[in-house]
């Protein structure tokens, strides 16, 4: 086993520190994860909504091969801001890609949107980001209500009155002989969160007159057979870092990346649509040689542990409630729907 435990999230990954910065009241915030030494990034980017700072650089045959922070806001557009904060707390300390000139920090973003919940004027900007990278630690990671989860919730398709709140989860899986895989999810989907072992809805869409799972699946064929549905907004996003110390290139960390999205799948319902902006980065800090589908394979199953989390751990706010709040009085939380 690693001198880190699972239970760090994915601060169990050496080299990698995590910091958020949350306003309860307006119910926004945003995470911020650093790796200051530089770690070899990847993106992957489903769903027809996104809201991205700096994605293409990471792609293949783009000259940059190593980041050194990714940032997760809420906020919609406007949280992008907060990656302004984590450019100048880098620069500050000498870190960056050396130019000859200046060293430029590497600091690709997303966001999702929560303007639905809280006050749609209180929105992450640099000040935020550069608070979430004063709060960075490699202590085990907080989760809930927490940064870019602050404002995250499930469920909207028959509006964010019928929604639940959802949040920040992270999971980590020691591969034995040091190696390990992480993920940190800000979970806020129109579909719901499914427990994947069981089928149970954790957080999602409640019937108009009830706490019960609606299903959104279910109330898509009726609601959204229609050829202008009035509940399909672009409101909606899972964003999140997959991280591991095994040595990849930008090519297999872009492939860790694709494949890590299948947690997704696994663990929203439906997952990826037009009206959801899923975009998962991952980070390599390149300590120990590894199979890149042996990571793939393991990112997606903590991509979907830490999604289950962000559901679990979150509390209710904003009028909605949380897993938490339900689960001894609706048996579907726990028993699963289907």
């Amino acid at each position: 086993m690693s001198e880190r435990s699972e239970s760090w999230g994915l601060t169990a990954v050496s080299g990698i520190r995590v910091g958020h910065a949350t306003d309860p009241v307006g119910l926004t915030g945003c995470t911020v994860v650093l790796c200051e030494e530089g770690a070899v990034g990847g993106v992957d980017q489903r769903g027809g909504a996104p809201g991205t700072r700096e994605t293409d650089l990471l792609r293949p045959m783009h000259l940059v091969e190593k980041v050194h922070a990714i940032l997760l806001s809420g906020g919609s557009a406007f949280g992008l801001a907060a990656a302004d904060g984590v450019v100048q707390y880098l620069e500050e300390r000498g870190i960056g890609y050396d130019t000859g000139f200046a060293r430029v920090p590497i600091v690709p973003a997303a966001i999702l949107f929560d303007l639905n919940i809280g006050d749609p004027r209180a929105r992450p900007d640099a000040a935020m980001g550069y608070a979430a990278c004063q709060a960075a630690t490699d202590s085990p990671v907080a989760e809930g209500n927490v940064g870019a989860g602050a404002g995250a919730t499930a469920g909207k398709i028959l509006g964010i009155a019928r929604a639940m709140k959802t949040g920040t989860g992270t999971a980590a899986v020691d591969l034995g002989n040091g190696l390990i895989v992480a993920a940190l999810m800000a979970v806020n989907p129109l579909g719901d969160v499914v427990d994947p072992t069981t089928g149970a809805i954790l957080a999602g869409a409640r019937r108009p007159d009830s706490d019960e799972p609606a299903d959104t699946l279910v109330l898509m064929r009726t609601l959204l057979s229609q050829a202008a549905s009035p509940f399909a907004r672009p409101t909606n996003t899972v964003i999140g870092v997959v991280a591991t110390n095994a040595r990849l290139t930008k090519e297999q960390a872009n492939k860790v990346a694709q494949m890590a999205q299948n947690g997704v799948a696994r663990a929203i319902r439906p997952a990826h649509t037009l009206y959801d902006g899923d975009t998962i980065f991952a980070l390599a800090t390149g300590e120990h040689p590894a199979e890149v589908n042996l990571i793939g394979a393991y990112a997606a199953e903590v991509v979907a542990q830490a999604i289950v989390c962000a559901a679990k751990t979150a509390e209710g706010a904003g009028g909605l409630p949380a897993w938490r709040d339900l689960k001894s009085r609706v048996p579907e939380l726990i028993a699963g729907s289907r």
